[in-house]
């Protein structure tokens, strides 16, 4: 009863987490025509679940880094501007841009997927009380969640391209949060000033906008 109750509250934790994966793959992917999209959203999944599976195993420890999560909340916000910078307008919506190839999307995928999960594992290691298997079990359920909800969000952002800057919001909020967790810096810094710990988060919001605004002006 104790192994089924762990494994509902691990799924439960991947179901939640599956957001920020989702938005990354949709966002990186809607450039690409409808196979390269089908065949980057499916990468996308295996690779998030993946890093999921290997980063848990050691989440305790990774985590534990100084600086660690502060150099990954850095490369999640400057993932968030290139998304945010390379969509295209509505017009431009059903064309390939060069650099809108099969791999690049993959690459961006998972090396948004790797800093996410960074931090994600640690709420799944802590439930599952070391038990592997159950570990392993709840991760997979997550591909298709993961799947469906890209490929959902992927046809909205393509019907709606406004939703880009919403998503790239919610990847530079997840990056504040990551920055924010840091040990090494949550020590040096937010420990003595709790509300800019909290304004962090915040605060990344508007700088991923105006950055991805103003290189997307400059290109």
């Amino acid at each position: 009863m104790d192994s089924l109750l762990i494994f509902l509250q691990i799924v439960l934790i991947n179901v939640l987490l599956s957001g920020d994966n989702a938005i990354v793959i949709a966002m990186a992917s809607r450039q690409l025509p409808a196979k390269q999209r089908k065949a980057a959203i499916w990468w996308g999944a295996f690779a998030a679940v993946g890093l999921r599976c290997v980063l848990t195993v050691a989440a305790l420890q990774l985590l534990q880094i100084p600086y660690l999560q502060a150099v990954g909340a850095v490369l999640l916000i400057l993932i968030a501007i290139k998304l945010l910078a390379d969509a295209g307008s509505p017009n431009e919506s059903h064309q390939v841009k060069k650099s809108g190839t099969l791999a690049s999307a993959i690459w961006t995928i998972i090396t948004a997927d790797f800093i996410m999960s960074l931090d994600n594992v640690l709420a799944i290691a802590a439930v599952a009380e070391g038990d592997t298997v159950l570990i392993l079990l709840g991760i997979a359920l997550s591909i298709p969640m993961i799947v469906w909800g890209s490929q959902l969000l992927g046809t909205l952002l393509t019907r709606f391209p406004f939703l880009a800057y919403i998503g790239a919001a919610l990847l530079a909020y997840a990056a504040g949060e990551m920055l924010m967790q840091d040990p090494g810096v949550n020590a040096s810094i937010f420990h003595y000033d709790k509300t800019l710990a909290e304004l962090i988060p915040l605060l990344c919001v508007p700088f991923v906008m105006i950055v991805a605004i103003l290189r997307k002006r400059a290109n």
